[in-house]
């Protein structure tokens, strides 16, 4: 295994980022895309329903609790970009995930924003902030191809075969 490989395996900051073999980004991503996600099924839900006021409450609580969710993700990710060597193919790859990422997180941003102007009381959530949403979870499902890509094709954070091979010695 090349050095370079071996040094994105390592955490910059075992305490901030998730010790070897455990970094904390992948468990911190499943509080933005979960709240994401049910943002976007309550927003659906508020045109179906007959009082779709607590749908469309519901939803703007989610969707801020997924940007505060990404910004902690960020965070963390930030460290494990970090040990990526620069220039090479999954320094790159990471930057492009962190680039969609934040722009994810910016249109939720605006799309919380936009749902606190545009509240007029019990109503269902407008259409333009629906296909913001819409969109936006498009666009993360893209970064997290990628992310899946450093992780699995990379190996970025991943404890090395050596390690692995553990798990599967028999006695």
């Amino acid at each position: 295994m090349s050095q370079q490989a071996e040094q994105s395996k390592q955490p910059v900051s075992a305490v901030l980022a998730g010790p070897y073999g455990h970094p904390f980004h992948p468990i911190l991503i499943t509080v933005p895309i979960g709240a994401w996600v049910s943002s976007l099924v309550f927003d659906i839900g508020s045109l179906i329903v007959a009082e779709p006021g607590f749908l469309a409450r519901g939803s703007l609580w989610l969707v801020a609790i997924g940007v505060v969710g990404a910004l902690a993700a960020a965070l963390v990710g930030v460290l494990d970009l970090l040990a990526i060597p620069a220039g090479t193919p999954a320094f790159r790859t990471a930057l492009t995930h962190m680039g969609l990422n934040l722009a994810v997180t910016a249109a939720y941003v605006a799309g919380f924003f936009w749902r606190r102007a545009a509240s007029d009381g019990p109503g269902p959530v407008g259409t333009g902030p629906l296909v913001l949403s819409a969109a936006a979870l498009v666009v993360l499902a893209a970064s997290g191809y990628l992310g899946g890509k450093l992780a699995y094709r990379y190996g970025v954070r991943v404890a090395a075969e050596s390690t692995q091979a553990e798990g599967y010695r028999t006695h």
